[in-house]
């Protein structure tokens, strides 16, 4: 069965946060659904436009594989709208992979998932978070987080490695000369 993974989109999401994971994803084989927080349509922080595929409120969220929560200032919005941790929480309590990066896992911590976990986030965020390692991504069983635009392809193929498989994840960074 396809693998569906779940993409949170606000407006002022960071646009290679959001893109970089979903295209590797799909190469992937990936069934990836961006679903908006209010209005199909969204403006990143470099003013990129995205149609998010579905609104958040439409969706059954139980049949997705994993939560993907990309960062930038619309991170904000997530946190103040309250479902993005609601998901993480649900999505944690049915032992279904979690993955955010910059300024994303301060919605984990919004969640109540990242006490006693091995996380990574933005610099200036984690000072809120209470730590965090100075690693590119770091893989806490089904907790996947990353520091950064600047590790978004990284962020990425370990998303695809944890759902398909290190092979998978070889293929897609062969296939794009990673």
């Amino acid at each position: 069965m396809k693998k569906r993974v779940l993409c949170l989109l606000a407006e002022g999401f960071e646009e290679i946060e959001t893109v970089t994971p979903v295209d590797l994803l799909r190469r992937a084989g990936v069934e990836v659904v961006i679903a908006s927080l209010n209005g199909r349509m969204a403006a990143g922080r470099g003013g990129m436009r995205l149609e998010a595929d579905a609104m958040l409120a439409d969706l059954e969220t139980s049949g997705f594989d994993m939560l993907l929560i990309p960062g930038g200032p619309g991170v904000e919005k997530l946190r103040g709208d309250g479902r993005a941790a609601s998901l993480a929480r649900e999505f944690s309590s049915a032992n279904k992979p979690v993955a955010a990066i910059c300024a994303a896992p301060l919605v984990l911590m919004d969640a109540g998932l990242l006490e006693g976990r091995r996380f990574t986030a933005y610099q200036s965020v984690r000072k809120e978070l209470g730590g965090g390692l100075d690693q590119r991504v770091v893989v806490d069983g089904n907790l996947i987080t990353s520091r950064g635009a600047g590790t978004a392809m990284d962020f990425s193929l370990a998303l695809v490695s944890h759902l398909l498989g290190q092979a998978a994840a070889d293929r897609v960074a062969e296939e794009i000369m990673a």
